[in-house]
This record gives structure tokens, C-alpha cells and sequence, in this order.
């Protein structure tokens, strides 16, 4: 079992790579749990937390909630994956998406902050399901071989990346769209 990472950013592209992905992830036929990214719905937590204020735990949740808003509308496009919430049942289903549980993410001790997004969130998923691979999927060019360090300082991974995939007993790929896409 894999797990495919697919940002927010791949949304904002005009021929909406995230769909893409989603179709060469359907053609491979390769077990895959999809994690997506908030995308314009975890935008506008940002946003909305920058006017009323509000802590980093509800903006945490609401992110979660935008990710979820996120899996839900990919999987009526692709109805031949399944949405799984728990990470128990995404063994379940050969095709999944991954629509994150709130409580499930409490009591694994992830941290409330913007510095842990779903990037982060793909490799703690990775990690409980003992995933093979994690490949995380961005609009940006990435230099095949950059060291995680170097991707965050770069910003194309999120501040607790390495944090999470440290002991990583699963290979982490971090690819371009259109590499992926070759694959």
C-alpha cells in the first residue's frame, strides 16, 4: 500500500492536475490511500483566522474539516475510490481517499499549527497504515535528490516534514506533477 499525497496547489493549475493524478493513480492499479490538500478551503481558514483571530487548535480543525470538504468532492469525480476516515479502514478498499478523522488526529498527538499540513499529515498516514511508500505530489519544480532540510527551507514542504518522516520505514518521494505523471 501506497500513499499519494496530492496538494492544494495542484487546484490552482488551469488544467486542474489534481485530476489528473487522480486518473493515472486510478490506471495503475496499485493499491493507493490519497491524501489531498485543503486547498482554497484551508485558504480561507487562513484567511478567516487572520481577521477574527481565533486559535490554532479551531483553525487546526477547520483545516482538517476543508481537507475533508476537499476528499469528498474528488470522490464524486472518481467514484472507484473510496473514502476512508479512520485509518483502520483504509486497508479496506484498493482505492482510497483519505478524509481525515479529528479525533482520530487528536489522539494521535498531531500538533495543532499551521506548520504541520497535510504534508505532514500524509506522512503520519503513511506511517500508521505502514504504508510501502509516501510520494507527495506539488505544482512547484523539486530537484530530484534535494535533501527535506532544503525543501523546507524552500517552502515546498511544510516545517514538521522531517519531523514526521524521520523514522520513516517507508520510501518518501517528493515529485513534480509532471513527473509523477511519466511515471
Amino acid at each position: 500500500m501506497r500513499v499519494v499525497k496530492l496538494g492544494g496547489s495542484l487546484f490552482e493549475r488551469a488544467q486542474y492536475d489534481v485530476f489528473a493524478c487522480l486518473a493515472h493513480i486510478e490506471k495503475q492499479k496499485m493499491p493507493t490511500v490519497v491524501v489531498c490538500g485543503g486547498g482554497q478551503f484551508a485558504e480561507n481558514v487562513r484567511m478567516a483566522q487572520e481577521k477574527w483571530h481565533f486559535n490554532d487548535i479551531a483553525a487546526h480543525e477547520m483545516a482538517l474539516l476543508a481537507m475533508q470538504q476537499t476528499a469528498i468532492m474528488l470522490q464524486s469525480f472518481f467514484p472507484a475510490f473510496t473514502l476512508c476516515a479512520s485509518v483502520y479502514n483504509c486497508h479496506a478498499t484498493p482505492l482510497a481517499i483519505w478524509s481525515p478523522d479529528i479525533a482520530e488526529l487528536n489522539a494521535g498527538g498531531v500538533p495543532a499549527s499551521w506548520d504541520v499540513t497535510s504534508d505532514s499529515l500524509s506522512a503520519w498516514l503513511a506511517c500508521q497504515i505502514q504504508a510501502t511508500s509516501l510520494q507527495v505530489i506539488k505544482a512547484c519544480e523539486v530537484r530530484e535528490g534535494s535533501a527535506l532540510t532544503t525543501l523546507v527551507q524552500q517552502g515546498v514542504v511544510d516545517a514538521q516534514f522531517v519531523h514526521f518522516t524521520q523514522n520513516a520505514t517507508y520510501d518518501v518521494t517528493i515529485l513534480n506533477v509532471e513527473a509523477f505523471l511519466r511515471q
